[in-house]
């Protein structure tokens, strides 16, 4: 484990071989799972490459020294962050070229593009950059192109075919795997996040990977409710126009801020994915129980009568693989600022067009 982040030892071990070479890229895109790490390791890279006691090649930062001291309370003058900010769809393109009437004389690239105040590197983080749009993109262009010298950018995402080819293009490209199983569960124990480690093995399970994930599966309505959505996708025909208002109900039950709905709307659409999957798996094999690699999550119980229930009713193949291709269209919309409540509107009533094709036709 590296700087108490779990699980992306190859990942440190490849920065440390480019260090000792001195062929360290001026540009990275970090792409992996939400909540594996990867904002934690970009950090901690930053505080390795301008910690002033040690050699950045060790990557092993003091953490005693002045810039060690600034990057752990995110003041380090040589450290420049991009977030999207809250409620907005994408990262503006002010934020990398300044505002309007200051065009070029504030923001990201204006910064970046200054000598080092502290250290000897200039570190910039662009976080969300699945949101980073066409416009942000060009404005970011002239300084990956040309990078200023001793500068480190890195841009974190979650999916390479969500960055722009401009962006692709011009960045070193590593990939975070999620985290083990065993680690996410042994992680909720250590930081005391669920009740006893029983509890931590189940959400494991479901979490793919993702810390972020276990914690946001550990609310018990969810779970709940999860086992009459699975109950309304495994009927035929769907009843979209009855279950749609309580799912809108439930959504908005997460609280008055956007955030928590959009991860309660998120969730539930991967519910139906992950049930969707598990049922194309055993209509793949005519209905007959197949490999436990077929199955997402073994021993889930509440998933495996409903797939049973979705068999005796005759659900058409294609109509499962239409309503994950239709799912995955949702989920990709969930954090582009759309009205929640027509978004699940019309995801339900979209999986009930697919039993007979009619989802093809509008």
């Amino acid at each position: 484990m590296w700087q108490g982040i779990e699980g992306h030892d190859a990942v440190v071990a490849r920065f440390r071989r480019a260090l000792e070479r001195r062929r360290l890229a001026s540009t990275f895109l970090f792409v992996g799972p939400p909540g594996i790490g990867k904002r934690s390791f970009a950090l901690a890279l930053a505080k390795s490459l301008l910690c002033e006691r040690r050699d950045e090649a060790l990557l092993d930062p003091c953490g005693t020294c002045p810039s060690c001291v600034q990057v752990d309370a995110r003041t380090h003058p040589d450290i420049h962050v991009v977030q999207k900010p809250e409620g907005k769809s994408e990262i503006p393109v002010a934020l990398f070229i300044g505002p309007r009437e200051n065009r070029m004389r504030e923001g990201f690239c204006f910064e970046i593009g200054l000598k080092p105040f502290a250290a000897g590197r200039k570190v910039g983080l662009i976080e969300d950059s699945d949101f980073l749009n066409e416009e942000g993109a060009n404005a970011l262009l002239k300084t990956l192109e040309e990078p200023p010298p001793r500068s480190v950018i890195i841009l974190i995402g979650t999916s390479e075919t969500k960055q722009l080819p401009t962006i692709r293009s011009r960045a070193q490209l590593v990939r975070f795997e999620p985290l083990s199983q065993e680690t996410v569960a042994r992680l909720l124990v250590e930081k005391q996040l669920v009740a006893d480690a029983a509890e931590a093995q189940r959400l494991a399970a479901f979490s793919e990977g993702s810390l972020s994930r276990a914690i946001e599966l550990s609310d018990p309505e969810l779970w709940r409710f999860r086992e009459e959505l699975l109950t309304r996708l495994a009927a035929e025909p769907i009843e979209s126009y009855r279950f749609a208002p309580s799912v809108v109900a439930f959504v908005d039950a997460a609280g008055k801020e956007a955030p928590p709905r959009r991860a309660r709307a998120r969730l539930l659409i991967g519910f139906a994915i992950g049930f969707y999957r598990r049922l194309l798996y055993r209509q793949a094999a005519a209905g007959e129980a197949v490999s436990r690699a077929g199955d997402r999550i073994a021993g889930d119980d509440t998933a495996e009568r409903q797939v049973s229930a979705a068999l005796k009713a005759q659900t058409d193949p294609e109509a499962t693989a239409a309503r994950i291709e239709r799912s995955l269209e949702a989920l990709s919309h969930i954090d582009r600022n759309a009205n929640q409540a027509t978004l699940l509107e019309a995801w339900l009533d979209d999986l009930r067009l697919a039993r007979s094709g009619a989802l093809t036709e509008v």
